[in-house]
């Protein structure tokens, strides 16, 4: 059976999205990210017809992203006897049904006389036999891995109610040299690990790195002797500027929800608050005042409050504020030292890093400090940052005489997985979603 042609391609070598075809009211396949104790849906990856090796590169590239998710089961394709060829044509149902695939993707990859990469595929539910969506990407040959990180947000989205992640990058510093020596370079790569380069030449000391929330820009320090410097970082052009030369240390800048603000700690005169600098105008603004050491801050999703680490109250908690500096108060009681908090894209949750004698954990609790939920334990456990969907962390990990290695978790606490980069690595922050 043939069925009729239902999506429209974009036109331009940029990479485009096609017409989202919505899902019947009867497809009932779909997959509860709220609960933890969920079993992985089988689904059905085979390698896209047509143009090789595109068609089954970007296969792979989906299958890997939604095994990694923990929340799809990708099925051996040794196992499969069916081989879709045509796009439009259904599927043999029975022989999925065989193999226990509740979902199906198929795909066909061409390349147009003008050199544009087209790819087509559609998402079915095997069991109604209905199509949940059909769309078409056509971009340039050289982003097939873009094409393949859209179509797994496109597959994730549709059976989790959840926009997905994979189309994002990870800045991170890299690390190299003995550690009497170290050399600190900021990286940028794909998030799966792929595509890794280097954004500075290791000339300096480069630390937490962080991305605007808004565009590919990002912001970072750097030391010196003679002090610290922040810098703002436009990935899509490579330009670089200086937001300021301190004679005290800077620590831990990052971005307001606008992109219009960062805010970051400073330290004068032996005394750390948290400052926030006006990107038009570069008017600094102070924000704490405490003798004690306040960093960390981050803004939350509508720019409204900050959370922000301080040692006033004895050891290093976690306080919230608001975006003027009022109403300062502690919402973390409990035993160990909480630090580098983050609020969640979602403003549901703020991920944190605490210390519990010799032992680091990576957690999450909502913003009134309630619901605390330990995610991961090791040696050196630091450094959350979240995925663009609030559901998934990258941290860094450190064995006791190892390497930084980037590894992710999720909210549940069950997906726990070293990044597939192997170097050695730290700081990382999460882009937004490429446009």
């Amino acid at each position: 059976m043939r069925l009729p042609r239902l999506i429209v391609g974009l036109i331009g070598l940029a990479l485009s999205l096609g017409v989202l075809i919505a899902a019947p009211a009867s497809a009932d396949v779909t997959v509860d990210v709220n609960q933890g104790a969920a079993q992985p849906l089988p689904i059905a990856i085979p390698g896209f017809a047509g143009a090789s090796p595109y068609g089954d590169d970007i296969a792979k590239v989906i299958t890997a992203n939604l095994q990694r998710s923990g929340l799809f089961k990708p099925l051996d394709p040794a196992t499969f006897t069916d081989h879709p060829q045509d796009v439009n044509l259904q599927p043999q149902f029975p022989a999925w049904k065989a193999i226990n695939a509740q979902a199906l993707l198929n795909g066909q990859v061409t390349v147009d006389p003008d050199g544009r990469l087209k790819v087509d595929f559609r998402l079915w539910d095997v069991f109604s036999q209905q199509q949940l969506i059909g769309l078409q990407f056509t971009s340039t040959p050289d982003n097939w891995r873009r094409v393949a990180h859209k179509i797994s947000d496109a597959v994730y989205e549709r059976l989790t109610g959840e926009k997905g992640y994979f189309d994002s990058r990870i800045v991170f510093v890299a690390e190299s040299g003995p550690h009497s020596r170290r050399i600190r370079r900021l990286a940028i790569m794909d998030q799966d690990g792929a595509n890794p380069s280097y954004l500075t030449e290791g000339t300096t000391q480069a630390f937490t790195p962080r991305f605007s929330p808004t565009e590919q820009v990002i912001t970072y320090m750097t030391l010196r002797d003679d002090g610290a410097s922040l810098y703002l970082f436009n990935i899509d052009t490579g330009r670089q500027e200086t937001l300021g030369h301190f004679k005290g240390m800077v620590f831990a800048p990052r971005f307001s929800p606008d992109g219009q603000k960062v805010a970051f700690s400073l330290e004068d005169r032996g005394n750390t608050d948290v400052y926030v600098m006006d990107l038009r105008s570069r008017a600094l603004k102070r924000l704490t005042t405490d003798p004690a050491i306040d960093t960390s801050p981050a803004f939350s999703p509508d720019g409204s409050q900050l959370v922000f680490n301080s040692d006033r109250g004895g050891s290093p908690q976690i306080y919230i504020m608001n975006a003027d500096g009022s109403n300062q108060h502690r919402i973390t009681f409990g035993d160990g030292r909480y630090t580098t908090p983050v609020w969640s894209p979602r403003g549901d949750l703020i991920a944190f890093t605490k210390q519990t004698g010799g032992t680091f954990h990576i957690g999450i609790m909502r913003p009134d400090g309630t619901g605390e939920h330990i995610l991961t334990t090791s040696y050196l456990d630091e450094g959350p940052t979240w995925a663009p969907n609030g559901r998934v962390l990258m941290f860094f990990r450190q064995q006791s005489g190892g390497q930084a290695r980037l590894w992710t978790v999720d909210v549940s606490g069950r997906v726990e997985q070293a990044e597939p980069y192997e170097g050695s690595a730290s700081d990382p922050a999460w882009s937004p979603l490429l446009n």
